[in-house]
């Protein structure tokens, strides 16, 4: 069974700094739940805190994790509650299913073969469910930490619905989010050396700039930015 990879130590680590971000957060939650049907999958749930930010919105998840570490933490995290279920799943994923959705934020790019994986992520969704992503966006950010927490490369939008395609999905929304916040990565992690951390800017950007930047993209998409969304139909 293939690991998604990375240090899964500075991935952890990674996570539980982004944990102050609530709006950023609920913001990429949102983009998911209009698609959602009933039986949701969640590929490479980390610590689970989109898991928890969906069932607080009324979905229906099945939490997955293939580092042990972070698939105990999601068992306690969410023992007895009976919105969400937490199951073992590495990939590439061999098994089959009947879930209506699969949904993998920050997973394909952990993964050298992503058309592989996304092929293993669409043999888990019935005909006509879904696939929904987000992957970081343009190969010119990428930065040390990107490499060092396992990232393979970053998507343009033609090349994510190309992947697509060529794993047998049907591409129905492919786009760019969070314009503004290409810069700010490209600044902090590529020309700065350093990477997003918990502290007074984090929470400032969070707290002024996201909700700004998400009404302006509920109007206006834009044509670059930080990270790509995709959401792609198994035929049938």
């Amino acid at each position: 069974m293939t690991r998604i990879d990375g240090d899964t130590n500075l991935q952890t680590e990674a996570l539980e700094d982004l944990v102050s971000a609530v709006n950023y957060r609920r913001w990429l939650c949102s983009l998911a739940v209009p698609h959602f049907g009933a039986d949701v999958l969640e590929i490479g749930s980390g610590l689970g805190h989109f898991a928890a930010e969906w069932a607080d919105m009324g979905v229906a998840i099945t939490a997955s994790e293939a580092a042990p570490e972070r698939l105990a933490i999601l068992r306690e995290r969410f023992a007895g509650d009976q919105r969400v279920s937490v199951r073992e799943l590495g990939v590439p994923i061999t098994e089959r299913g009947e879930h209506t959705n699969v949904v993998a934020y920050n997973v394909l790019e952990h993964i050298e073969d992503h058309i592989g994986a996304l092929r293993s992520f669409a043999g888990l969704v019935r005909p006509g469910g879904t696939v929904l992503l987000i992957v970081p966006a343009f190969e010119f950010a990428m930065s040390r930490f990107d490499r060092a927490i396992g990232h393979h490369r970053r998507y343009r939008v033609p090349q994510l619905a190309d992947a697509l395609t060529s794993a047998g999905l049907v591409p129905e929304q492919c786009r760019y989010i969070n314009g503004p916040g290409l810069l700010a990565w490209w600044l902090t992690c590529r020309v700065l050396g350093g990477r997003p951390k918990a502290g007074a800017m984090l929470s400032a950007y969070d707290r002024v700039y996201v909700p700004i930047e998400r009404r302006i993209e509920s109007r206006v998409r834009p044509p670059f930015g930080q990270s790509v969304f995709a959401v792609a139909r198994r035929p049938g």
